[in-house]
């Protein structure tokens, strides 16, 4: 069973020897305007082993970076010698994540070819971002990873399985119980099990390709992480001859696989608040717009809580908006934050002098089409559930 030809395949999967509960930390991308957040999860990790030790939160993004990603490197390679990880030679993950709701997210963790992989807004590819690449994201990203031994996964694909097929027989196929506990912080329940790579999980992802799409995977969570390691890739590749390339670690990057058809999978809308403006000025702007789309949207002041109408040439009310803020932003060097949660939003925005703005929901149904004949949709158009839904840093995989 060839799974490279797949772009998912098997992996050698590292797992902790410790305390699952105070190892596990969410997403680096997220609570970015909350440092009382990742406070409290420095209290519970404090004096442990754990992922908050291995990643860097990017509310902490532009402070001492240098010094931070070097601690970051030194903790990796002081896990690995510590000897705290077993190794699955081979394998896949399957996962459960109970959520808040009752709602049982299932998932596949293994690893995709980056070479199948583009990011660009009109890519022709296998696994294709759902959003837009803000390229100036990257570098700092980079300068994380590039250094490290281990990468730890927080990115989600999204395949059309509409039969299920992929899952139903990971699940079928499922041995050793690896892990099962509570998430800190309101994170919900995770179980994760052992898969042999087998023909049943093999013969349904054959199916996704056989079907002609132009995108079999793409990136339902962790677009710019994605991306971060497909240019690490790109720098590495440069240094390796034709042979070595087939091989390297770094080509390949941990992730999970889920099914966009799962009632567990729910789309958020990512929210905006630009800070320290002026939202009168903001808005009249805004107002002042024109174009044959009319678009609504609730904005959220420390004074107000209203909806706003206004006009636009975009048929999207997300690229309509981002738009405006990009050139309101640039023009008057203001700062945009993208939040999960419109009670987060409300409460960031009601702050100071900032102006919050309400998404509304996004329809995953098309999300293939869309992205098939309109490329990459604006960056943080949706998010895969609320933040305390993201995925947890909790599996490693070696990338030297």
């Amino acid at each position: 069973m060839d799974f490279k030809k797949l772009g998912f395949m098997p992996a050698d999967i590292l797992i902790p020897k410790t305390d699952f509960e105070s190892w596990s930390v969410i997403a680096c991308d997220q609570y970015t305007s909350e440092g009382e957040y990742w406070e409290e999860v420095e209290k519970i990790t404090s004096g442990k082993k754990s992922t908050l030790n291995l990643v860097f939160p990017e509310i902490y993004l532009n402070e001492n970076r240098k010094e931070r990603v070097e601690k970051i490197n030194n903790a990796m390679q002081s896990y690995i010698d510590e000897e705290i990880f077993v190794t699955l030679k081979n394998s896949f993950i399957y996962v459960e994540r109970t959520l808040g709701s009752g709602k049982i997210r299932k998932g596949l963790i293994g690893a995709v070819d980056l070479e199948m992989y583009d990011y660009s807004e009109n890519a022709v590819a296998a696994i294709r971002a759902t959003e837009k690449t803000v390229l100036e994201r990257i570098p700092p990203r980079v300068e994380i990873r590039k250094g490290a031994a281990l990468e730890l996964p927080h990115v989600m694909l999204l395949m059309n399985d509409e039969t299920d097929g992929v899952i139903k027989s990971a699940e079928k196929s499922k041995g050793e119980k690896l892990y099962d506990f509570d998430l800190m912080m309101n994170g919900g329940r995770i179980k994760g099990y052992k898969v042999a790579p087998c023909e049943a999980i093999y013969n349904a992802l054959s199916k996704l390709w056989e079907k002609g799409e132009n995108a079999v995977y793409v990136v339902g969570d962790g677009n710019h992480s994605l991306a971060t390691a497909k240019e690490c890739w790109n720098l590495v590749k440069a240094t390796l001859t034709e042979a070595e390339k087939e091989t390297h670690p770094a080509r390949y990057a941990l992730i999970e696989l889920n099914n966009v058809h799962s009632n567990a999978i729910e789309f958020e809308p990512i929210h905006r608040v630009v800070f320290d403006c002026d939202s009168n000025d903001l808005l009249d702007k805004l107002k002042a717009l024109e174009g044959e789309n009319e678009h609504v949207l609730t904005y959220v002041t420390s004074e107000k809580n209203e909806r706003i109408t206004f006009k636009s040439p975009y048929s999207l009310t997300v690229a309509a908006l981002q738009d405006f803020l990009d050139n309101y932003a640039a023009e008057n060097g203001l700062e945009i934050d993208y939040i999960h949660g419109e009670e987060s939003t409300a409460k960031v925005a009601s702050a100071g002098k900032h102006i919050g703005f309400l998404l509304p929901d996004v329809d995953k149904a098309g999300l293939f089409d869309g992205v098939a004949k309109d490329g990459s949709l604006p960056r943080k158009t949706f998010s895969i559930g609320h933040a305390f839904e993201k995925r947890y840093y909790l599996e490693a995989r070696k990338i030297k």
